[in-house]
């Protein structure tokens, strides 16, 4: 009864932290971007434009602050949960949190607060009307013949949701905060789907360290010395370390390489940024396959042993590649979908960029169930994911992330291509 006391109060603590970080997640990330100011309620900017530059800067460091409390909670906080018990363990995050929520409102009377505007706060609800409208005008421009008037209707809402003519922009920004229309508002979120999308096989990508390869480094070799063994699951932490070390060094090093080859001021779009992140998580499942297949090959030779005389190190590119991937996708997708929303809908936007990875989670064990269906065991043959490692086929498996996100990014690729043609 106590057991299942523990295990029912430990649920309801996860379910809680869930639903406390997919509140003030989205809404604290937005309302820090915000302190940036310089906002003119457009969700359009010029590569050129300053405050894109400080709301690059600030997604950066947000996720460089972010990875640094996961180091601390990987190390530190899991060090302490083993030698002073997990009761302590619990406890000095929850400290952590009281003392930050206590900083934060503290600091209430020195954040940027927006002016209430003409808003009533029922943006989803007029985003739905206004589709269900536009559903309709079509199924009646099927049945009905189509005049002059309608045509030019059509033709005025169909309008780019933004001018980049300077003088344009400077003569409706005062009031371009407060009179978009619901038809531009869905039209922008609707053209922000496809990229959800074709970001969600680098989400599935992104559950891989956690799962697949701490479950190869258990049948890898992992002692250091005569004693030391490293645990399968520390080798996560490289991901982090190497956006710690790396993150710094992006503007003044990358950026102005890049800008040179690109002459733009910026140096490379949010865009061509989260195109680089994917193309690098592909080329680490491809590394991660052919290191996967390498160490079949040497299982073989010791069928009966339970672990391979094959270093755990060889893991490390893999993981190090995925960390330099998430500095520029993750970064990148924060700043995309926060900056293609209109102002109203800023905490939209980035609650779009975390439900990328919620739904990734989902898709990723969708993903194993099917596929571990068609292959499992029938007769003679073994599945992909076998518990005996040695049977197992992950290789397969990581080719087949690897071919499948090679195919979202060229369908990015052209995506983007295509709406910059638009523009």
């Amino acid at each position: 009864m106590n057991k299942i006391s523990s295990a029912s109060s430990l649920s309801w603590s996860l379910y809680m932290i869930s639903l406390g970080q997919g509140g003030y997640n989205p809404s604290l990330q937005a309302f820090g971007a915000e302190q940036l100011g310089d906002d003119n309620g457009l969700p359009c900017t010029s590569n050129n434009d300053q405050s894109s530059k400080k709301k690059s800067l600030f997604f950066q460091w947000w996720y460089f602050g972010v990875c640094c409390g996961s180091l601390l909670g990987v190390s530190v906080m899991s060090y302490m949960q083993d030698t002073l018990g997990w009761g302590l363990g619990f406890a000095i995050p929850t400290m952590a949190m009281v003392a930050s929520i206590a900083m934060f409102l503290c600091g209430n009377r020195f954040y940027t607060h927006k002016q209430e505007r003409n808003i009533d706060g029922k943006s989803f609800e007029e985003i739905i009307q206004t589709v269900k409208a536009a559903i309709s005008k079509m199924i009646n421009r099927w049945n009905m013949p189509t005049n002059d008037y309608n045509v030019v209707e059509l033709e005025l809402q169909e309008k780019a949701l933004c001018t980049r003519d300077p003088d344009a922009i400077e003569g409706f920004r005062e009031n371009s905060s407060e009179n978009i229309h619901p038809f531009r508002a869905a039209k922008r979120v609707l053209h922000l789907l496809p990229v959800w999308l074709m970001l969600l096989m680098f989400a599935v990508i992104f559950q891989q360290p956690a799962t697949f390869f701490t479950k190869q480094g258990m049948t890898m070799r992992r002692n250091i010395g005569t004693k030391f063994k490293i645990p399968p699951a520390a080798l996560q932490s490289a991901i982090t370390v190497s956006i710690i070390i790396l993150m710094p060094l992006y503007d003044p090093c990358f950026i102005p390489l890049v800008r040179v080859l690109t002459r733009n001021e910026k140096g490379i779009s949010v865009t061509q940024r989260m195109g680089i992140g994917m193309f690098l998580s592909v080329i680490a499942m491809v590394i991660a396959a052919v290191t996967e297949r390498k160490r079949l090959q040497i299982g073989k030779e010791t069928p009966n042993s339970k672990s391979v005389s094959f270093s755990i190190f060889w893991l490390l590119p893999q993981y190090i590649l995925l960390g330099i991937s998430d500095i520029f996708t993750v970064v990148g997708m924060q700043e995309f979908f926060y900056s293609e929303v209109p102002v109203r809908m800023r905490t939209t936007g980035i609650a779009l960029y975390t439900s990328v990875f919620g739904v990734g989670s989902f898709l990723s064990a969708l993903l194993i169930f099917l596929i571990d269906y068609f292959t499992s065991s029938r007769g003679t043959k073994t599945g992909w994911f076998s518990d005996d490692m040695n049977e197992a086929r992950l290789d397969k498996y990581y080719w087949f992330l690897a071919v499948s996100s090679a195919i979202s990014l060229l369908t990015f690729v052209v995506y983007c291509r295509f709406l910059k043609s638009r523009t």
